[in-house]
Parts: C-alpha cells; structure tokens; sequence
C-alpha cells in the first residue's frame, strides 16, 4: 500500500473547504453558522446533514454519520482512505506519490498475491494461444467478446503441468506455490486445473485470490465449474464476486443486484448492468453483511429460477432484513438465471424486470404456497400458519395489520383469528442507549460530560491542559485511550482540531468510530472556557462521588479501628473537595 506522510495529508485536508467538496455531491443551504443538506448514507427526505465550515466536519441527526472531507468522499464513492485523499487532493490540483488503482494486501501474503498474479497473466496468455480458440469460441457462443474477455482478465488453464513448470522458472518456492491451491503435490507437483476456462475470483480491494474453472468442452464426468479450495488470502465468506469492479456503479445507481453465479454477474456486468456481485453460491456471511451495509444502498435478489435459489432468496432476504436491510427482489420466469434470460429475452427484457421488482414480503407471501393447494383446508391452514409465523419478526406495525387484513380478504379468515397470533405490542422499536457502529467490535455508554470534555481537548490544547491540571484521567480504558492519543497528538504536533485528528485515527477504526459518534452527537456544540469547566467540575464530581462511595464501603469492612479512623479522614477529606469542586 501506498504511503502518504501525515503532514501531507493534513495539508491536502488544509487546502479545500468540505463545504465545496460535499456541495459537489449533494445541494447544501446556509442556514446561520452551518450548511445544510439532504444526507446521501440513508434514504433521507428532509435535510438532515449539517456541515460545519469552522469545524471541518459533517454530521448527520438522523443516522448518524459524520467526519471530515476525507470519510465523507470514503463513504460516498465507497473507495479506500487513501482513494479518497487521492480524489481529495486532485480537486485542488495537489500532486504526491500516490495511485489510486494501488491494490492493498497483507504484506504478510505478499508472496501468494504475487504468485496468483502471475497465475493470471499465464491463463491469459494461454487463451491467446492455438490452444485457446475453442475456449474463445465457446466464450464468443455466449456472448462475450474479446475485450469482455480481456476486461475480466479470462484464461485457460492448459496441459502436462504447465502453469507449475512456469512457476517453478520463475523462482517460487514449491511451499509457497502450494499454498495457492492451484498444484499439488499428490505424488509429484502437479496442476490441479487443466483445460479449463479460468475465472479470476477477486477480493474486496481487487486483488486476485482465487479462480472459478469452468468446463467448455462436453463430458459427462468433470464437474461444470471447480472453484479453488479456500487459502490463506481466500475465504469465500469474505469474497463477493465482482465487488471491486460494481461498487462504484452501485455508489452512482443507488441499487446493489445480488445474483448467485459468476457467470451471471458477468453477462451482467458486459451487457450494461453493472451494478451487480454474486455470492458464488453461498449464503450472505456478517463479513458480506457488513460489506453490503457500507454500500448504503438498496439491494435487488435475483437468485436462480429454480429450489435451490428460491430457498436462497428467502433465507439471504431474511439475513439482510436481520442486519436492517429489507430487500427487494427480482424473480425470473422462463430461465434459469440471469445468463439464461439474457439470452433468450435480450438485456432489455431484464432491466425491465428489475424496474418491476418486487417487495421482500410480496416475495415471501408467494414462497409460502410452495408446495401446497390453497384449495385444501389443510394446505390454506399451513400457509397461513407460515405466514403468521413469519409477520412476528416483522417490526412495521402498519404492514402487519394490511397484510393480515388482505389475507382476511382473500381467503375468508377472521382478521382477528390471525392478528391474535402476533403480539404487535413487541413491535416497538428500542434505542439503545449504547453507542455502536457496524464496523465496530465495541459498544460503549458516552456520558454528555465525557463526550463534551473530548471535544473541547480536540477544539484547542488550552483544554488538554486543564483537564490535565484539573482531572488528569478518565475511569474506564477507552476514554483514557482516547485522552492518551489527543495528548499525544497535540505534543507532537502542537496543535490540534476535530477534524485533522479523525485522519490520524484512520489506522485506530475503534477509536476514530468512537470520535465520529461523539461528533454526531454533540458535534454542533460551541465550547467556552465557562462551557468546558462546567462540564470538568460535573465528571470530577462524579469521580469524587465514587471515590467517595469506594471509600465508605472500605470503613465499613474495616476492623481495625486506626486504620478506620485515618479512611474516616480520608472521607472528609474527600466530602471538603466535592463542596469545594461545586464552589468553585
């Protein structure tokens, strides 16, 4: 990866305002101090983005999203940090050692991503051999041309070991080679693919991890597709196929498609829908989860046409809808899957599918009946029961009772009979105290105190030093991490604001999710001397009042009466500062 000194950083940050940088990409309107705008992180219908020229930062009251110029390009091209700073910088014409196709890996695997590179460029010369014109063809037979081909980095995976003998002259070590899963070492060191058309499968930052061969000729007894098996750098849980190429088509539509096959995405993708990824056949991981929530936008299933991806349709519909995303779905009828579709009905015919799509419990009304006679008492009572079942995890009160009540209307059943099966009084939803984002492993309670302390020693270093001077330490571990970097970071660099300090945590996620809440939530307060000694004498006095309670539980338990007597000074001691601390 691409390193960027931090005082370069700070100086493209420096250079441009994040009101014209922001006003690029979504209409703002003064309003006093602040600009305001409609937020593009969630489906929002009033202005509810406030964006602060004298801060640098931006944030939302509704979902809370919130940093400086640098998170807000991040999040709304959905690019990597140093992306952003590089899309930053050539808006104010800044030049510095930086690439944005620079892919990023783990040093550590640097070897294997090296390897499978090569690997990649060997199955792609082969295509291009006498060898490849069958495979060519066959490609050409489903309507892939030759830069399609070369766009998706397409190859062929050849004969009598080749790609290990060609390896092996390049100076890999066998250890190395092996790890790839792309040879063998049954007996001897062998290629595991051969003949087959080979399918770069690449990982979230584009780097190429692993490959879906795919058979072209005729035979009965090889598998349609081999995927590689999983490796150090390929985790099929971590992997959405084609995400590097969709995101930022699916950034500029607004609409993530999900499909089942590579082969699919691909037609796709080359016939002008581009805003797709597949899953490979498996079903959605937290890591894909977490990935499709960063995406901030709707999402279309479009499984195969047949059991297996109806089932999969439901059960990663539910997945998504867990993690508070409801999706809609697209349901094709007269092929198999999308490739299919394409080629029979033509790509018009299948964006206008899409553009008809269909709610997730639309869906989920029609898989029901899967499989029963609606005109069995039996069969009807099930599907009801399904369906009852199901609106009990829905929280949307209103769509609960209208989908009851049109079932009550279309099957003649007592709307009261089936609205007794659900208690809708559980349906309420419940903030969380705790303060939580979706890349977070932490959850934490933010005291108003604490929050406004933190941003008074990131407005200006005067504070740093009275809470030094007067607190000196928070009680719990990530407050006192949070104190620690600010010092550290004013000491070096002699000042400090909100703003530049978020681009320092960009390596601290944890720490730099706290921060961003904290600027969420209270990020439009104006700190005054008088503002932030308020809030340093309520958190000493919550310090002393526990040092307090600690102490009287230790009189309490104590036997010896010397040491009783010198805990009772103590106390009183402690019971003078509090009165003073309110005093002052």
């Amino acid at each position: 990866m691409a390193y960027i000194d931090e005082s370069k950083i700070n100086e493209i940050r420096n250079s441009v305002n994040i009101v014209d940088v922001i006003k690029e990409y979504v209409p703002l309107t003064s309003k006093g101090k602040n600009f305001f705008g409609v937020c593009p992180f969630h489906e929002d219908h009033a202005p509810s983005m406030s964006v602060s020229s004298d801060k640098q930062i931006y944030r939302c009251f509704s979902c809370g999203a919130a940093g400086n110029v640098f998170t807000f390009v991040k999040d709304y091209e959905n690019v990597s940090f140093l992306e952003a700073v590089a899309i930053v910088a050539k808006k104010v014409g800044i030049s510095f050692d930086y690439s944005a196709p620079t892919k990023q890996f783990n040093k550590n695997h640097e070897v294997l991503y090296k390897i499978l590179s090569d690997s990649t460029k060997f199955y792609q010369n082969n295509i291009n051999t006498k060898d490849g014109e069958e495979a060519i063809n066959y490609l050409k037979a489903r309507s892939f041309s030759l830069s399609d081909i070369k766009e998706f980095e397409i190859g062929l995976s050849g004969f009598n070991n080749t790609l290990y003998n060609f390896l092996n002259k390049k100076g890999y070590k066998d250890e190395d080679i092996l790890k790839t899963s792309l040879v063998s070492s049954d007996k001897y060191m062998h290629d595991i693919f051969v003949g087959r058309i080979m399918i770069p499968i690449h990982d979230l930052e584009g780097n190429v991890v692993g490959y879906s061969a795919r058979i072209y000729k005729n035979s009965e007894n090889n598998p349609k597709y081999i995927n590689s098996k999983e490796t150090e750098i390929f985790r099929k849980g971590t992997i959405l196929f084609n995400y590097h190429r969709a995101k930022n088509h699916v950034r500029n539509n607004h609409e993530l498609i999900i499909v089942e096959g590579n082969m699919d995405a691909l037609k796709m993708y080359s016939s002008g829908i581009k805003n797709v990824i597949a899953l490979m056949g498996t079903a959605l991981t937290n890591d894909h989860v977490n990935t499709i929530k960063k995406m901030k936008s709707k999402v279309i299933l479009m499984m195969d046409n047949d059991n297996a991806g109806k089932l999969g349709m439901y059960q990663n519909g539910n997945i998504l809808q867990k993690n508070g995303i409801t999706p809609e779905v697209v349901l094709l009828s007269g092929a198999k899957d999308p490739d299919e579709y394409i080629n029979k009905f033509g790509i018009e015919a299948l964006e206008k599918q899409i553009k008809n799509k269909m709610s997730f419990l639309s869906y989920k009304l029609e898989y029901f009946k899967e499989g029963l006679n609606l005109e069995d008492v039996t069969d009807l009572s099930v599907y009801l029961k399904r369906v009852v079942d199901d609106l009990k995890n829905e929280t949307d009160r209103i769509l609960v009772e209208v989908t009851l009540k049109k079932l009550s209307k279309d099957y003649n059943v007592d709307y009261d009979n089936l609205i007794s099966g659900i208690d809708l009084e559980k349906k309420e939803t419940t903030v969380k105290e705790e303060t939580t984002r979706p890349d977070d492993k932490i959850s934490i309670k933010i005291d108003e105190a604490v929050a406004n302390i933190i941003l008074g020693m990131l407005t200006d270093g005067k504070y740093i030093k009275q809470f030094v001077k007067q607190i000196g330490f928070f009680p719990e571990k990530w407050q006192r991490n949070i104190v620690n970097e600010i010092r550290y970071y004013y000491d070096k660099n002699k000042t400090i604001n909100i703003a530049d300090f978020i681009t320092y945590l960009n390596d601290k996620l944890e720490m730099q999710a706290v921060i961003l809440d904290i600027v969420s939530k209270y990020g439009d307060l104006a700190i005054s001397d008088e503002l932030f000694t308020e809030y340093i004498r309520a958190e000493k006095k919550i310090l002393l009042n526990k040092e307090i309670k600690e102490l009287k539980a230790k009189i309490k338990n104590e036997k010896d009466m010397d040491k009783k007597l010198a805990l009772g000074e103590e106390l009183t001691k402690l019971k003078k500062e509090v009165d003073n601390n309110g005093s002052n």
